[in-house]
């Protein structure tokens, strides 16, 4: 379970299209109070999730191969096919230039609440639907997991942390640098959705896998 949640939370934590949307937030008027709100509902979504799984569980695994538990990884396995067969289709569709989405034009004048919205909206679900599959499996009894789950959390808020402690820290020149980033990360969307989609992806078909004949 350890192993697969450090992959799940590192794909989300890099994926471009929130960090882009964050470093936006970050550049406009009151930004690093949009850029709380938006981390700290960020977090809330993946803290809501894990602890709706672990209600249904009881903080107690279901048996190996049972009924649960083949399903928990049948789902993983599923959403695992999905992410490279999404990476196959974004790297064979002809490459298109980049135009920033509308909303980003109304970013200054978002309000707290639509910061924290953004953040729900721009969530990997198939990820955090994968991490949710994988919590399946969390022990609450054993202090291991529940800083595994902890960790987990953490881990898929950090970019978004360091950024926005960066801006805070040093704000002078963190915006520059912020920017230089958001614009290579438009840049190389394509190319970074299709790399983590797909090394995600066989992972999680391979885990599962494994899980499933063993």
């Amino acid at each position: 379970m350890v192993v697969d949640l450090v992959v799940i939370g590192t794909a989300i934590t890099l994926g471009p299209l929130h960090n882009s949307a964050f470093i936006l937030l970050l550049a406009s008027h009151r930004g690093v109070r949009k850029g709380l709100a938006f981390l700290l509902s960020w977090l809330i979504n993946l803290v809501v999730v894990v602890a709706c799984i672990v209600l249904l569980t009881g903080g107690t695994p279901p048996v190996h191969h049972s009924t649960p538990s083949t399903a928990a990884v049948a789902a993983k396995l599923a959403i695992g096919v999905g992410l490279v067969l999404f990476s196959g289709y974004r790297h064979r569709r002809p490459p298109r230039p980049f135009r920033p989405p509308s909303w980003t034009g109304r970013v200054d004048n978002a309000s707290l609440g639509t910061a924290a919205a953004l953040a729900w909206l721009l969530q990997p679900w198939a990820l955090v639907g994968a991490g949710a599959a994988t919590v399946v499996d969390a022990d609450l009894s054993s202090l291991s997991d529940w800083f595994a789950l902890t960790g987990y959390c953490l881990l898929a808020t950090l970019s978004l942390l360091v950024m926005e402690m960066y801006t805070v820290w040093v704000p002078v020149g963190a915006q520059a640098r912020l920017n230089s980033l958001r614009t290579w990360l438009e840049h190389h969307q394509d190319q970074l959705i299709v790399t983590l989609s797909l090394l995600a992806g066989l992972w999680l078909m391979g885990s599962s896998i494994y899980a499933l004949v063993t």
